[in-house]
């Protein structure tokens, strides 16, 4: 992964596609960062991680921008999501989310909401960076109360 970002930087840069480039280039710093923290090399699950967390702060920056109305910004940031997403593995379809849930609610047979962690914690290795876990937390609470 961290290879493909490197040689993505090098490409951009040979073709001076300064948006690419600009986004690439602040991934490579926040690995950068996250490997001085750790003191560590990023695995490629780790790298995916961090691109989530950027996605997720671009998307929580494009619901600022509605409210200030702010377009020019909001058409920026969904470049830059776009550009961050080409890292990401392939999301899972509704569906797929959903038959992972329903396994482990199979699995773990929860009684009440308590239950939470023990789902999230059963889920979270076959969603994470494949899902969008503010979702599939939702769907998760909305069973656990409707059981």
């Amino acid at each position: 992964m961290r290879e493909k970002i490197l040689e993505d930087l090098k490409k951009a840069m040979k073709e001076q596609n300064k948006k690419e480039l600009s986004v690439i280039r602040m991934l490579k710093g926040a690995m950068q960062m996250e490997e001085l923290n750790k003191k560590a090399e990023l695995t490629d699950d780790e790298v995916i991680s961090l691109i989530a967390k950027q996605i997720k702060t671009r998307k929580e920056s494009i619901l600022e921008f509605e409210k200030g109305n702010r377009e020019d910004l909001i058409k920026e940031t969904k470049d830059e999501i776009e550009i961050l997403n080409k890292y990401m593995p392939e999301q899972l379809s509704e569906e797929e989310i959903e038959k992972i849930i329903n396994e482990a609610f199979i699995k773990i047979n929860p009684s009440s909401i308590k239950d939470m962690g023990k789902i999230m914690s059963e889920v979270n290795p076959k969603l994470k960076g494949r899902a969008d876990m503010g979702y599939v937390s939702s769907i998760i609470k909305n069973k656990l109360s409707n059981s």
